[in-house]
């Protein structure tokens, strides 16, 4: 395995890892009503990296899966909604919503620089395949990290100094 393939492989585990946990956070954050679309579109995004790097991983010999789950179902789903509601009027989710979108922004950030990556060796050794699916990708994916910090920065201050 060289590393163009070791890096499809950590990218395509870190955005299946990122879809997961943007689905967790749509739902742990349902009464959060822009966080809650605003992830759920974004679960898209990162499932269709999934697919493109899947795609393009079978040129260099190595399979990969399809996307990460779209969204939990049943049981699951209700009680994380419920809870949820439940908890809307307390100080508490207010800092596992900064927790959670601090932990996306790290995982995007940690695609970020595997897209980045993948474009440079791309670049190096002429590979157009590689450099088309990173420019492709990679600018989603910085939309990613922007949301995050964006949401971070104006959420911050109301609950950081809330009694």
């Amino acid at each position: 395995m060289n590393g163009i393939t070791l890096t499809l492989r950590a990218l395509h585990h870190g955005e299946r890892q990122l879809a997961k946990e943007l689905v967790v956070v749509a739902e742990r954050h349902s009464t959060e009503h822009e966080v809650h679309h605003v992830a759920k579109d974004l679960v898209t995004w990162s499932n269709e990296h999934c697919v493109r790097l899947a795609e393009t991983a079978g040129h260099y010999g190595l399979t990969l899966d399809g996307p990460a789950h779209r969204s939990a179902s049943g049981l699951t789903s209700t009680i994380r909604e419920e809870s949820a509601e439940a908890m809307g009027h307390r100080p508490e989710p207010g800092l596992l919503l900064l927790k959670d979108l601090r932990e996306l922004h790290l995982g995007a950030a940690g695609n970020s620089l595997y897209w980045e990556m993948l474009a440079q060796a791309g670049q190096a050794a002429k590979d157009t395949r590689l450099l088309n699916l990173a420019t492709a990708c990679h600018p989603r994916t910085l939309r990613q990290m922007r949301w995050t910090n964006t949401m971070i920065k104006n959420l911050s201050p109301q609950i950081l100094t809330s009694s």
